[in-house]
C-alpha cells in the first residue's frame, strides 16, 4: 500500500480505468487543466481541485474534453455519449450547481434504463465536489446527497477515505447504471493508505470503522473522521461504539446498520446535510421501522441546522457538526443525559 491523498487516489482510478477501457472519457469544465502558460502545454493543474491532472497528456483531447460552463450541456453530453456506447465520467465543479442540470439527471439518465425496458444503458459517472468547512459560502458549500438519493434509478456514492475513493470510483466507472459520485472538498488533501494496482469497492457494503458495544454511530464523508475523534475520546472512559460508514447512500447497507443496532441498542446518525429529509432522518426512520425492538433509547441525530451555509468563518464552524456535538449525542444515547 502507498500513502496518498484522496485527490491522488481519485486521479489513480481515472488513469487506470481510462487505460483499461478505451470507451471511458472524461468531460467537464477545465478538466484538461488549462493552457499551462506560455509553453502552450496542456495540463496545468487538472481542474480546479487537481483531480484530473495528467489525463490530457496521457489520453489526448478526444477523451479528455473541456466543456463550456453549462451544467445542463455537460450532463446532456454525458447522457448521449453513454447511450452511444461510451462510458463518460462527467464533472460538475460544485454539487450546488446540480439544479441547472436536474432535468437531465432526474428525468433522463435516471430513467433511461427503466423506460426502455432495460435495452438502453446509461453508464455515466457524475463527479461533483460538495461540503462546508472551506469558507466557500452558501452557493458552493452544500451537502446535497439526500436530494439525489431520493431519485430512483441513481446510485449515490459518498467516500470518506482515499482508499474508498479509489475503489468506489473504479467500481462506478465499470457500472452500467448512472452514478452520482460526491467528493467532500475538505477531504481532497486527506491522506491514507491506498491499495496499489486494481482496487474495487462494492456498492451497498458499509465499512465498519470502529467496533464497540454501547452505541452504533453512522456517519458519512467528512463526518466519519469527526465521529472517529469523538469515539476514540469516549473509549478512554469505557464507552465503546460501532462506527459505520455507509459509503453509498443508494444502495444503502441497511443490514449492517440494523445488525449493529441489534447488538448495541442505541443509534447516533451524523450527517452534514440539514435535518429535514436528510440521510440522518432516513436512517432514523429505518431504525424505528425495522429495528424498534432493539432500541434502548431514542435515536439521536447530529446534523447541520436548517439554514444556508454561512460565509463567516465563525458561523461556519458552528454550522458544521463537529466532534464535540457527536460526543454529546453519544453520551445522551448511552447515559440519557
Amino acid at each position: 500500500m502507498t500513502v496518498k491523498t484522496m485527490r491522488e487516489a481519485l486521479n489513480d482510478a481515472l488513469h487506470a480505468e481510462m487505460a483499461r477501457d478505451p470507451r471511458v472519457i472524461v468531460l467537464g469544465e477545465d478538466v484538461s487543466g488549462g493552457a499551462g502558460g506560455t509553453s502552450g502545454t496542456r495540463d496545468a493543474a487538472g481542474g480546479i481541485f487537481g483531480v484530473t491532472k495528467g489525463l490530457i497528456t496521457a489520453f489526448g483531447e478526444d477523451r479528455v474534453i473541456d466543456t463550456p460552463i453549462s451544467e445542463s450541456a455537460i450532463v446532456g453530453l454525458a447522457n448521449g455519449a453513454a447511450l452511444a456506447g461510451l462510458r463518460p465520467v462527467a464533472e460538475l465543479m460544485f454539487a450546488d450547481f446540480v439544479g441547472v442540470s436536474m432535468d437531465q439527471i432526474m428525468n433522463q439518465m435516471a430513467k433511461f434504463r427503466y423506460m426502455f425496458g432495460g435495452k438502453a444503458k446509461t453508464p455515466v459517472v457524475l463527479r461533483m465536489s460538495m461540503g462546508a468547512g472551506m469558507n466557500a459560502a452558501a452557493q458552493h458549500s452544500q451537502t446535497i446527497y439526500p436530494m439525489l438519493t431520493a431519485i430512483p434509478g441513481l446510485k449515490v456514492v459518498v467516500p470518506s477515505t482515499p482508499a474508498d475513493a479509489k475503489g468506489l470510483l473504479a467500481t462506478a466507472i465499470r457500472d452500467d447504471d448512472p452514478i452520482i459520485f460526491l467528493e467532500h472538498k475538505a477531504l481532497y488533501s486527506r491522506k491514507g493508505e491506498v491499495p496499489d494496482g486494481e482496487h474495487l469497492v462494492r456498492f451497498g457494503e458499509a465499512a465498519l470503522v470502529r467496533e464497540g458495544e454501547h452505541c452504533t454511530v453512522v456517519a458519512l464523508a467528512r463526518m466519519v473522521g469527526f465521529a472517529e475523534r469523538a469515539i476514540d475520546k469516549l473509549a478512554a472512559e469505557g464507552i465503546t461504539c460501532d462506527l459505520i460508514d455507509p459509503r453509498t447512500t443508494s444502495p444503502l447497507d441497511e443490514d449492517t446498520i440494523l445488525e449493529s443496532l441489534s447488538n448495541t441498542g442505541r443509534l447516533v446518525v451524523v450527517d452534514e446535510s440539514p435535518p429535514r429529509c436528510s440521510i440522518a432522518s432516513d436512517i432514523a426512520a429505518l431504525a424505528a421501522n425495522r429495528g424498534f425492538k432493539s432500541l434502548k433509547a431514542p435515536v439521536e441525530i447530529v446534523t447541520a441546522p436548517h439554514t444556508p451555509v454561512p460565509f463567516a468563518r465563525e458561523l461556519e464552524r458552528v454550522y458544521v457538526p463537529g466532534p464535540d456535538r457527536i460526543e454529546a449525542a453519544i453520551r445522551k444515547a448511552v447515559k440519557g443525559a
